[in-house]
């Protein structure tokens, strides 16, 4: 039989790429979005879930266990992004987005982990980020909760091993696809002691998208680890010098990469 896949947020972007690949490589792949368009037609099935609704979450993985017995696979793509200073970000923003790329996060995975322990068997793919492995000037939000979802991933990593359940993080770099707009981005208030650095990272953080790698290529990793009888803790996927950013700042003294870093975003 082949593999059962949950993905979550495949209606655009990451999520879709992946969605498709694994249904092409034979999985029975069920993706999510919070209000799943039956108009539009992929080659896997689409289920309406949104990570912020816990009895939705359990609603879509309940549905997809009475129709196919088990669930072997949870790739956790579901994520917000957010832009801003700060000082400038209001606080309920801060709150919306570890709520979704956190907190809901942590839900799908409650709701798969009983299934996948009875089973004795199961992966999940946790998405986080190459931005998760250091503070970045206005994304610090974002890069908080990609960073905390690869320490919860690894604690919980260690909770589910004895029940042959693989836990794994993939840290995509920029990729070329629309979260920019549909990221939360802080307005560049013209009183802010920001405005100017704020507004210039903003059109290098869109640049970035723009010529970012192909989804594909996240797709292809996921499918390895799949494939993969004991997979990896950690996986990067991105251009040479994204990785080498991590390996930087675990070399180097402190304040040298945060010059590195201050340089890079001019400021």
């Amino acid at each position: 039989m082949s593999k059962v896949v949950l993905i979550t947020g495949a209606s655009s972007g990451i999520g879709k790429a992946i969605a498709i690949f694994l249904s092409e490589k034979g999985f029975k792949v069920y993706g999510t979005s919070r209000n799943p368009d039956t108009t539009q037609k992929f080659s896997f099935e689409m289920i309406a879930l949104d990570v912020l609704d816990v009895q939705s979450i359990n609603k879509a993985v309940d549905l997809i266990i009475a129709k196919e017995g088990k669930l072997d696979v949870l790739v956790n793509n579901a994520g917000m992004g957010i832009t801003g200073p700060i000082e400038d970000t209001p606080t309920e923003e801060m709150r919306a987005v570890f709520n979704t790329n956190l907190f809901g996060t942590i839900d799908v995975m409650k709701a798969v982990l009983p299934q996948m322990r009875s089973q004795n068997s199961g992966t999940i793919i946790n998405v986080t980020s190459i931005a998760g492995y250091m503070g970045l000037p206005f994304r610090g939000l974002y890069s908080a909760t990609k960073g905390a979802l690869e320490l919860i991933t690894e604690a919980t990593r260690m909770e589910v091993k004895n029940f042959g359940i693989h836990m794994v993080n993939v840290a995509p770099g920029d990729f070329a696809t629309n979260i920019a707009a549909g990221r939360y981005h802080t307005p560049v208030f013209e009183n802010s002691a920001y405005k100017e650095k704020y507004q210039t990272n903003l059109e290098l953080m869109d640049a970035h998208v723009d010529s970012g790698m192909n989804p594909i290529e996240m797709a292809k990793v996921i499918y390895k680890i799949i494939q993969t009888e004991n997979p990896k803790i950690h996986y990067k996927v991105g251009g040479f010098m994204e990785k080498f950013s991590i390996v930087l700042k675990r070399i180097l003294p402190d304040k040298m990469y945060e010059k590195l870093l201050m340089n890079h975003y001019k400021l």
